[in-house]
């Protein structure tokens, strides 16, 4: 059961990635083209701050499950090495749960301004482009929950680990088999 939570989570962490990937790219072209637009025409992609203020919190949010699941958040194992494993499986566990207290708690401060955004069409930027905010917010909740199911697996696996007192003990495998 926890396998398979773990290939679904890596399947959607990385689209994700590839999403993110694909916004990265299209930006490149949008800022290549505001450049242009100013230096050789004096006129500007109009609303292209605004678009680029917008998706660079989407970007982030997309990739914050992958930083998560693939191991690439910051860790030192300065003082869990001195405890053994199961010191280390206690650290895990317990940067595990204050990374689901965190990100649950973007979740839920999130959830009703992502509403309201919805439903009062709020938009970012005056005059001839209006971007609205709701992607970004949708963004937020839907990469922090993700982030928040990335740590309840890596907690699952971190108890499995104190239990046993083996390191390997249900570590995850999803990112490896892909």
């Amino acid at each position: 059961m926890i396998q398979t939570l773990d290939y679904l989570n890596a399947r959607i962490t990385r689209a994700l990635l590839a999403a993110a990937a694909a916004i990265i790219f299209c930006l490149g072209f949008l800022v290549c083209a505001d450049i242009f637009g100013r230096a050789i025409f004096n006129s500007p992609v109009k609303g292209t701050p605004e678009v680029v203020s917008m998706s660079i919190v989407i970007i982030c949010f997309l990739l914050a499950g992958y930083a998560v699941q693939s191991g690439s958040m910051i860790y030192t194992n300065v003082f869990s090495g001195l405890f053994g494993v199961r010191g280390d499986a206690f650290a895990r566990l317990l940067s595990a749960l204050l990374g689901i207290l965190f990100f649950g708690l973007i979740v839920w401060g999130s959830y009703e301004p992502t509403l309201h955004a919805w439903a009062s069409g709020e938009y970012e930027g005056e005059g001839a482009l209006r971007v609205p905010v709701w992607p970004a917010r949708v963004a937020v909740i839907v990469g922090s929950g993700l982030v928040v199911v990335s740590y309840a697996l890596l907690a699952v696996h971190a108890v499995c680990s104190l239990v046993t007192g083996h390191p390997d003990a249900e570590k995850p495998a999803a990112s490896t088999h892909l």
